[in-house]
């Protein structure tokens, strides 16, 4: 079944403040898409996850969460931690083609068709909401 047929889903994978995490996170991810037919986006994604976790769990002290999901022929990653602070506004890609940090959120925003962050407070738990899209083009 084509994936732009296909009913909509979501994942969410809780992860401890753990470097290893974006590692189980990457597969996860990887898992996913493959059984829902998505493969040609999986490399992609799997960047822009890595990218995600990688700063939850970088700059954060707490818990963090991934959250996949699936609709209308677009697909959503995103990264939940516990700090309500705004993300750093992502550089220019061509300023940090040697910098050693901070490339994260640049290369978010080159690669993704669409990112955002939103601060989150609800059922007593505070932090962010850092994700991006991906459209599937035939």
């Amino acid at each position: 079944m084509p994936e732009s047929e296909s009913a909509p889903w979501e994942y969410s994978l809780y992860i401890p403040n753990d470097p290893r995490a974006v590692t189980v996170s990457r597969r996860t991810l990887r898992l996913i898409l493959t059984l829902h037919g998505l493969i040609r986006l999986v490399d992609l994604a799997e960047l822009l996850a890595a990218e995600l976790v990688s700063n939850a769990v970088r700059h954060t002290k707490g818990p963090a969460a991934l959250r996949v999901s699936w609709s209308a022929g677009v697909l959503r990653i995103g990264a939940w931690d516990a700090d309500p602070e705004p993300p750093e506004p992502p550089r220019v890609l061509e300023q940090i083609a040697e910098a050693e940090e901070g490339r994260g959120l640049a290369l978010v925003r080159a690669c993704a068709d669409l990112w955002g962050w939103h601060p989150l407070a609800r059922h007593g738990n505070r932090g962010k909401f850092v994700w991006c899209e991906l459209a599937a083009v035939a």
